[in-house]
């Protein structure tokens, strides 16, 4: 069964697993959600992730974070721009989440990318994820 938003289901299962407290999760691949995959790990949210193979079905595994304390380090994690309703912004619109301790995840003309480089690189896109 296919979804019709392949990131959104990418992010109700990180969601979901961490909640679970789940050492892992895996994801079907997709060059786009590589990209998400590895912003995370670049921002520290998540520890590691790698791409599986089973037969002709391909996945990331995605390996989650916790705190000493045993709380997921992805504490809220949404779908800003969705298949029904696009969010852009420009350059210059990029949100700040939380203030800066959140990070925006947005796909732009330069590839894939957190929301603060795209205000350095000055390049807007569409709003994949906000998290924190």
């Amino acid at each position: 069964m296919g979804t019709s938003d392949p990131i959104g289901d990418m992010l109700t299962r990180i969601r979901n697993a961490a909640l679970a407290r789940h050492p892992k999760v895996d994801v079907p691949a997709s060059k786009l959600k590589m990209e998400i995959a590895r912003i995370l790990k670049e921002e520290g949210f998540i520890m590691n992730f790698k791409m599986t193979e089973d037969g002709a079905k391909k996945s990331i595994r995605i390996y989650l974070k916790y705190t000493p304390g045993n709380m997921p380090v992805i504490s809220r994690i949404e779908r800003v721009s969705r298949p029904g309703c696009r969010v852009y912004v420009g350059s210059r619109e990029v949100p700040k989440v939380l203030g800066g301790l959140g990070i925006s995840i947005l796909t732009t003309a330069r590839g894939v990318m957190t929301g603060s480089m795209a205000r350095k690189e000055h390049v807007g896109g569409e709003i994949l994820c906000q998290l924190w």
